[in-house]
């Protein structure tokens, strides 16, 4: 599961990193960037398949087309890569893919009854790109909200210390590949496959990260990686 991530960096630099522009004006609205603690139903920026040219913010917890309430987005903020082909909320695959910029994400590492906070980042990546799909949900009013999911897999050597499973981060070779929508769906899935760990680092950092409601750079700050208090 991935749920917490990063995004440090102005929208500028991923307007470089993306050739795509934001929609003027659409930044203050929603989850202003940088976002140290980006979390589920968070507004975040994505570049879809069929607007190469702009970065949108849509929200993040996939609501189908077809659903009834809005709140199973909060159950849907991830898709497994291996299953997702049979999954019909996660039809989206077919014909809705995005990427999602980040430049780390957080996963908890198991030690006894404690969950430990770790930052996983890419040293020679600033900003990386998770394979993400899309919908469109209208509301009772009419409103149109934009969400999305990101695809996970089981994990490489290094998060495999730490949890069992890590999101799909596509190696920049791949994101136009992901964005193929003339690619059919069984056929882009064959590229998923656990970025080498070499290329990737982890932290530890402040427990400070559990509460959604923190957002200050000093989150992304490593603390010491030392055992945990016991009695004995």
């Amino acid at each position: 599961m991935c749920g917490r991530a990063t995004l440090s960096k102005k929208p500028a630099e991923l307007e470089k990193r993306y050739q795509a522009k934001f929609i003027q004006g659409s930044l203050p609205l929603k989850n202003p960037l940088p976002n140290y603690n980006i979390a589920p139903t968070h507004w975040h920026p994505v570049v879809t398949n069929d607007a190469r040219d702009r970065i949108q913010l849509f929200r993040w917890g996939l609501i189908p087309s077809w659903a009834k309430d809005h709140k199973i987005g909060s159950r849907l903020i991830n898709a497994r890569s291996e299953t997702i082909l049979e999954k019909p909320a996660f039809k989206a695959i077919h014909k809705r893919r995005c990427l999602v910029p980040f430049d780390g994400f957080y996963e908890w590492k198991r030690h006894g009854k404690q969950k430990i906070p770790y930052r996983i980042f890419l040293p020679e990546t600033p900003v990386f790109s998770v394979a993400g799909i899309w919908e469109t949900w209208r509301d009772s009013t009419g409103q149109t909200i934009p969400t999305f999911t990101l695809l996970t897999q089981p994990p490489n050597e290094l998060m495999a210390g730490i949890h069992n499973r890590m999101p799909v981060i596509l190696p920049a070779d791949q994101e136009e590949v992901w964005l193929d929508s003339d690619l059919p769906a069984k056929e882009v899935v064959k590229i998923i496959a656990p970025l080498p760990d070499h290329l990737m680092k982890a932290y530890r950092v402040s427990g400070r990260v559990n509460k959604v409601g923190i957002n200050d750079a000093g989150l992304i700050n490593a603390v010491p990686d030392n055992p945990p208090n016991t009695l004995f």
